[in-house]
């Protein structure tokens, strides 16, 4: 590490501790306090008002229960006092079997998508320019953020729906032609759109991408820049969008991110780097760590994998260790993103043989 990316790295890890301790004030003092964590605080040997001195004291928190926390207990518990009386949005996370995982909200995902919208290069993601979001949107709070992006970088949005929960069934059960069908209606839909509207940004999943390809050419459609997200994009994937899909033309922008997170922006992808992907979370709102399974407490080393844990920090959520479903290589700081990041993200390979993802 260079003197100058040492001392880059330094400042981060300084601005995430000042950010840590002002979220933590947030969160357990009674004025402006979630009941959640006032209560929990009360049960607790230690206090994390006066404990709290930055980052690394988070590992006093135990793992953060999403499906139990998230799924169950009911949302006032997680409204900060502050909060008190402003109506709120539900947004749903995961559910393809049982009652799914909800987190409510304010302005998270405007912020979250307004500072991701610094890393856009304006040649590919055009200010003034039309989106289209081919994804899933209902519940979601996916639908809302790409449509605040396109407005805030002052253009519009169309939309094609499509539901992964039931195409995720349809997948277990074996019904390979249901399936197919069901992605052509979400083709159907999109290629309607591509041919009629003047498009020039396009948000879909690697899979839909790959198909969308058989069917038109997307820079001719006037397709420029591609936010495309999805957990498992090989480096063998992105050299396929970059050169066969997008016929390097059009501008590929890999994400990884999630109702909890927020988004992970990755680094610039080419040919240079072998198309690997390698994401950095959206510093200090949310932390990203490689852990190793057996021992959470512990990161692992640069080039090894790990299980990816998070922890978000805004006003709006305070939410500790949450192990998720993925795994990833950890990687060294860059002078982009001075802190660390997180390659070839794929589903934790304990759980790999449960999870089906469909359209992703």
């Amino acid at each position: 590490m260079s003197p100058n990316l040492e001392q880059t790295v330094a400042a981060a890890k300084e601005k995430l501790d000042a950010h840590v301790r002002d979220i933590i004030q947030w969160h357990f003092s009674p004025e402006t306090g979630t009941p959640f964590w006032i209560d929990w605080a009360k049960k607790a040997d230690w206090n994390p008002l006066t404990d709290v001195k930055g980052f690394d004291d988070i590992l006093r928190f135990p793992h953060f229960d999403g499906d139990a926390w998230l799924r169950y207990l009911p949302h006032e518990v997680w409204i900060p006092k502050a909060y008190e009386g402003r109506p709120f949005t539900i947004f749903e996370t995961g559910g393809t079997t049982g009652m799914p995982k909800q987190r409510i909200g304010w302005d998270d995902y405007k912020t979250d998508y307004e500072v991701f919208s610094d890393t856009l290069s304006n040649e590919a993601f055009p200010r003034g320019g039309y989106w289209l979001m081919v994804g899933p949107t209902g519940p979601r709070r996916l639908r809302l953020a790409i449509e605040h992006l396109a407005n805030h970088r002052g253009g519009a949005c169309y939309f094609v729906d499509l539901d992964p929960r039931w195409v995720k069934k349809v997948i277990k059960r074996g019904d390979a032609a249901e399936a197919e069908a069901y992605m052509g209606h979400v083709i159907d839909q999109a290629l309607t759109v591509l041919r009629n509207r003047k498009v020039s940004v396009l948000f879909t999943t690697p899979r839909l991408l790959e198909v969308l390809h058989e069917r038109i050419s997307l820079p001719d459609a006037g397709i420029r820049g591609v936010f495309c997200g999805g957990t498992t994009m090989s480096p063998q994937t992105v050299r396929f969008l970059v050169e066969e899909v997008l016929e390097n033309k059009a501008h590929l922008v890999p994400t990884y991110g999630n109702t909890l997170m927020g988004l992970a922006a990755s680094r610039p992808v080419s040919a240079e780097n072998g198309y690997s992907v390698t994401y950095h979370s959206p510093q200090p709102r949310a932390v990203l760590r490689a852990v190793d399974p057996d021992n959470t407490e512990k990161i692992v080393d640069y080039g090894e994998w790990g299980r990816v844990e998070l922890t978000t920090l805004t006003r709006e959520l305070f939410m500790p260790r949450f192990l998720e479903r993925d795994e990833a290589i950890r990687r060294e700081p860059c002078d982009l993103y001075p802190w660390d990041g997180f390659a070839e993200v794929r589903p934790f390979s304990r759980n790999a043989a449960a999870v089906v993802e469909g359209v992703y």
